[in-house]
């Protein structure tokens, strides 16, 4: 008795249902084209005209590369596919935007356990909106099938970045001074840091579905842990042109304060005073069902900030405007204080709005 010869689609991986995905995803990542983005989606590179950089003086190519951890699994759970590339494009353009830099150009990567063409569309789908929210091109991307490795409907997302500036315009420490005033931007939600935290708590200790309303909330759980991650790369960018700015802080993995003393300099001091604003419900939330501590929670979640920005006294009211202008919710948060020769980095102060 012969047996029939083995083939990759017997081994689990089928390259039609690949095809197809790219097909569908094609007119989405049509919508990110840049005017210096060549070429289409299927090449084996995608390509940018950098002849778009002679109009700077000393160019600085700026790089990010990040995924959204395990918030993918929400995402699966849930069956809602479009909205988790939003957080994996915030998670890299914003990185990049806290350097000055304006995001150019993007790729991404999706692994699944078995390709799905409509739900691999649908996570490309997310990412070219937030590309376009971002300002950046989507110019390719892989998707690979892991079969054995993970399960049918198990997937996971990451991205690349970059972005250009001006090397004289370049933002961050070197620019801070005593008196600067800390300006804090609202986030959506918990964005897409501490969900094995949170999965733990609501989930394992407080026996809490996704499907379940909850009051304090406003709606279900699964609606609260899937809130796509806010994308402040063009809000940036205009605070940029429109004021004077010497420092942004992306507020990631880490907490507020450990992401807000990675860019304040030697002998400088942040503080941030908790009473200017109350975390969102959630934050409470969380906090309460798995009796974490305080101090776990700021330095695992963003706490209701999802960026900030370190600016003059005399930009405070220029910057608050103009970002009010584009709706983003934002307040000065704290200042910028001298602590000696060798003391740096950035402490919460006070206790949260009610």
């Amino acid at each position: 008795m012969s047996e029939t010869g083995a083939s990759y689609a017997s081994a689990g991986v089928d390259i039609e249902a690949g095809d197809r995905a790219v097909e569908l995803m094609k007119e989405w990542v049509k919508k990110t084209q840049r005017p210096e983005v060549l070429g289409g989606l299927g090449g084996f590179a995608g390509l940018f005209d950098a002849s778009a950089l002679k109009k700077y003086e000393r160019p600085l190519l700026a790089s990010a590369t990040d995924g959204v951890g395990t918030k993918v699994d929400i995402a699966r759970q849930l069956g809602v596919y479009d909205t988790i590339g939003h957080d994996l494009v915030a998670m890299v353009m914003d990185d990049i935007v806290v350097c000055g830099a304006e995001p150019l150009f993007m790729t991404d990567y999706i692994c699944v356990g078995k390709v799905h063409p409509e739900r691999v569309a649908a996570i490309v789908k997310g990412i070219a909106e937030g590309c376009v929210l971002a300002g950046c091109a989507l110019v390719g991307g892989e998707t690979a099938e892991h079969p054995g490795l993970l399960g049918p409907d198990d997937f996971d997302v990451a991205g690349a970045g970059t972005g250009v500036v001006e090397y004289d315009d370049l933002l961050g420490p070197d620019r801070i001074r005593t008196g600067d005033a800390v300006i804090a931007m609202a986030s959506s939600g918990l964005h897409s840091n501490g969900y094995s935290l949170v999965r733990h708590v609501l989930f394992d200790r407080a026996g809490m579905s996704l499907d379940q309303q909850v009051d304090e909330l406003g709606r279900t759980l699964g609606e609260e842990l899937l809130e796509p991650t806010k994308i402040y790369s063009l809000d940036c960018l205009s605070l940029t042109s429109t004021t004077q700015v010497h420092a942004y802080s992306h507020i990631t993995g880490g907490g507020l304060a450990a992401n807000l003393a990675r860019v304040i300099p030697d002998g400088l001091h942040a503080t941030v005073d908790r009473s200017t604003w109350a975390p969102g419900a959630i934050f409470d939330l969380v906090g309460k069902a798995g009796s974490v501590e305080r101090l776990e929670l700021e330095k695992t979640l963003n706490m209701g900030v999802g960026m900030m920005a370190i600016v003059p006294q005399e930009s405070v009211d220029v910057a608050l405007a103009t970002l009010a202008d584009r709706g983003v919710e934002s307040w000065v948060a704290g200042e910028i204080t001298a602590r000696g020769d060798h003391a740096t980095g950035a402490e919460l102060t006070g206790d949260y709005a009610k």
